[in-house]
């Protein structure tokens, strides 16, 4: 037999692979490649061998004490059932509706206004949406994080939780999706908390400190915002990253670590556990940067605006009814209870460690009403974006919260009363003199620029103000803050310490007018020359002790 010369193997080499070549091209045009492997799993084949995902998204569930394994498989990503629409399937972007809402929630108290409306997690006869709207919900609990997306893209859920400071994120691995923020669930109020060993008493102490954190989750967040606050960055201190917030509690509590992020009730478990500890901040005081929303896909909202419209009013009916009566709160706990498999009595410290939204809540975070000049969605999605693309988490081209966010819901409501209105400011008492000297929990120092024996605050002081601190004085909504005026040792020692008074009661009133802080949040103090933290010899050294600083309080 004659043997097939090298050219000629070659031809044939070449054959096949255009044979091949056409097949695949007519296989993905047909469909049929998509059903073996869904395009987001090619590109997550295809980058996961490029580059290696910087660091694992984790769960949330703050009273779930399984861990990382064990809820792994608390919810199948895909659905087995034969009778499911495929047009909701397959590709993710289904916009059918089969008469039940699937809701995608972690073990957290702040959905507890739906869960409390629905009478309980399962789809059921005797929901109050089923009798006033007619439809069904069914609350589905997914605590694993990369579960619950699978289960999202795929049109298991239809509605799924998010973090929206986190939400910068992961955002560009839904675009495909076209992820819609329909409504703003809750607010953090003490869910997340930062524990500290004995001798830590402010954030300038961590510095150098070892701290457990999980990243991309709201303890990495409000661990960033707290570093900020006292004028430290992660350079600062030593990070020491685990899976999840249960895990930097037990790193605490083994002694590992100098301090943790964790999420109640493991701070007042880990406080009795560790002699001399103690709860450094929380979000009950820094009560406006852990924001719970939902969102669904697009398509999805655009064909059921209606119904979708009835859900979101009768969550906010729940969660109004919730916050106004403490015998449906201790309802909505005995849900939560049953639904999430924990004690009453940790679903009910779940429910008061958050800030059930209502639809007024709502129309501050969409910024639907001018008259608000709060933390906002948009301001929070964008300044977590750029902290988070600084430190490798999030991409330059975060989509623009114009494309992520659908306040249509909200507008359509016509709830009104004060039920349904935004929670009010909080109130604090007028000041003492002990607040002018009380122990502050962390300290961010602001140059501001004042021309020569005066105290009025220019336009420049006003910009640097509003860059450097306002985010934060939101942020810590409910702390006191202090207002140190300092200045250096040129002139008399007197007159510096009666002009930097005026300089700080200057830029309080500029917060109060302008920013519309209540005025018995601040507390005055005019140092003068009396506080450097520079030496006054050199002009760098008094252009360092010319400056404001901002502390807070605890009460």
């Amino acid at each position: 037999m004659a043997r097939l010369t090298t050219f000629s193997k070659f031809l044939i080499t070449l054959l096949i692979v255009a044979i091949i070549g056409f097949g695949l091209i007519m296989a993905r045009n047909s469909g049929i490649l998509d059903k073996i492997a869904p395009p987001e799993k090619q590109q997550e084949d295809v980058s996961g061998m490029m580059k290696e995902d910087p660091k694992p998204k984790k769960n949330k569930g703050l009273l779930n004490n399984k861990s990382d394994s064990d809820t792994k498989t608390s919810a199948p990503a895909t659905s087995n059932n034969s009778n499911s629409n495929s047009s909701s399937k397959g590709n993710g972007k289904g916009s059918n509706f089969d008469g039940t809402f699937k809701v995608g929630v972690v073990t957290w108290g702040g959905y507890a206004g739906g869960q409390y409306f629905n009478e309980g997690f399962k789809a059921n006869t005797n929901s109050r949406f089923y009798k006033d709207y007619g439809f069904k919900v069914d609350f589905k609990v997914l605590d694993d994080f990369d579960a619950s997306r699978a289960a999202w893209k795929a049109g298991d859920v239809d509605l799924l939780w998010a973090t929206i400071d986190a939400f910068p994120t992961e955002v560009e691995g839904l675009q495909r999706y076209e992820p819609q923020v329909v409504f703003q669930a809750d607010w953090s109020r003490g869910g997340d908390a930062v524990v500290a060993r004995r001798g830590i008493n402010s954030v300038a102490d961590l510095k150098g400190k070892s701290i457990a954190v999980a990243p991309l989750t709201p303890s990495h967040t409000f661990l960033l915002w707290l570093l900020d606050a006292g004028d430290l960055t992660t350079k600062d201190v030593k990070i020491v990253e685990v899976p999840n917030a249960i895990d930097a509690a037990t790193a605490f509590k083994s002694g590992k670590v100098d301090a943790a992020v964790v999420w109640s009730p493991d701070d007042e478990i880990a406080v009795r556990e560790v002699k001399g500890s103690k709860v450094l901040e929380s979000t009950r005081n820094a009560s406006y940067i852990i924001a719970d929303v939902f969102y669904a896909k697009k398509a999805f909202v655009e064909a059921n605006q209606q119904k979708l419209n009835q859900l979101y009013e009768g969550w906010m009916k729940g969660a109004a009814e919730i916050n106004s009566s403490e015998s449906n709160k201790t309802k909505a706990s005995k849900i939560l209870s049953q639904g999430l498999g924990i004690p009453e009595e940790d679903a009910l410290q779940a429910i008061n460690n958050v800030r059930l939204c209502t639809h007024g809540d709502n129309e501050n975070f969409f910024a639907l009403n001018r008259n608000f000049s709060g933390v906002t969605g948009e301001s929070l999605y964008n300044k977590m974006g750029v902290i988070y693309n600084k430190l490798n988490y999030a991409p330059d081209n975060v989509p623009s919260w114009r494309l992520v966010a659908n306040p249509s819901l909200v507008q359509a409501s016509n709830l009104s009363g004060s039920k349904h209105a935004s929670e009010s400011g909080p109130t604090f008492k007028p000041v003492t003199e002990a607040l002018k000297t009380a122990p502050a929990k962390s300290t961010k120092a602001v140059s501001i620029s004042f021309r020569t024996g005066e105290f009025k605050v220019d336009e420049n002081a006003k910009y640097i103000i509003d860059k450097e601190f306002v985010d934060l004085a939101k942020a810590f909504g409910n702390a006191r803050i202090r207002i140190e005026g300092n200045t250096d040792n040129v002139g008399s020692a007197v007159s510096n310490k009666a002009l930097s008074l005026k300089r700080a009661q200057s830029v309080a009133t500029y917060l109060e007018t302008e920013h519309g802080m209540p005025k018995n949040r601040f507390v005055i103090v005019g140092n003068g020359p009396d506080n450097p933290i520079a030496d006054n010899k050199t002009e760098a050294g008094r252009a360092k002790n010319r400056r404001t600083d901002f502390q807070f309080l605890g009460e």
